[in-house]
């Protein structure tokens, strides 16, 4: 980074980008998608690389060429409003959910309302009356965006720990 761009990342910073986080996980543990929706800029990037198993020390296990899902501002909010229908089926009856956010690291970058966070989540639900426990964790790669003076997600990378995905759909956000 330029020397002259240094933007310092003081407690007070961090501890608002960490309420953003927060703030974001109970919209979504609270099936408030449409606040979440406003939580993303209008040009947002989000996906999910698949994480295959290498063989070696240092081997990079992060797929280039396919993911889980990539994502718009446009497509997210198809899903989103789907939710809120009866051909929804998969939600219904709804599940329960928690996400957990912790880590969190925040960096500058050469662009004073912007900023490279990066932090583990786990993510846990449960469906119906099961007994049955769902769970994901990783590692979330995001750039948070000051507009209008609103925190917003910019773009979200998330790298899940599993290579197999054991939840019964992705109707979750990460």
């Amino acid at each position: 980074m330029n020397k002259e761009v240094q933007i310092m990342v003081t407690p007070e910073l961090h501890l608002e980008i960490s309420n953003f986080l927060n703030q974001e996980s109970f919209y979504l543990d609270h099936r408030m998608y449409k606040e979440w929706l406003e939580l993303l800029t209008d040009d947002v990037y989000y996906r999910m690389p698949l994480r295959e198993t290498v063989e070696g020390v240092g081997a990079d296990n992060i797929a280039k060429d396919i993911s889980f899902f990539e994502e718009t501002k446009k497509s997210l909010s198809t899903r989103v409003n789907r939710l809120y229908t009866k051909s929804a089926w998969v939600e219904n009856p709804a599940t329960r959910q928690r996400h957990f956010i912790s880590n969190i690291i925040v960096e500058p970058t050469s662009n004073p309302n912007e900023y490279k966070v990066r932090s583990y989540f786990l993510y846990k639900r449960s469906r119906g009356s099961t007994r049955d426990i769902e769970e994901m964790f990783g590692e979330r790669d995001d750039v948070i965006r000051k507009v209008d003076s609103e925190w917003k997600i910019a773009a979200r990378t998330i790298y899940p720990d599993q290579t197999v995905i054991t939840t019964m759909n992705m109707s979750m956000f990460l």
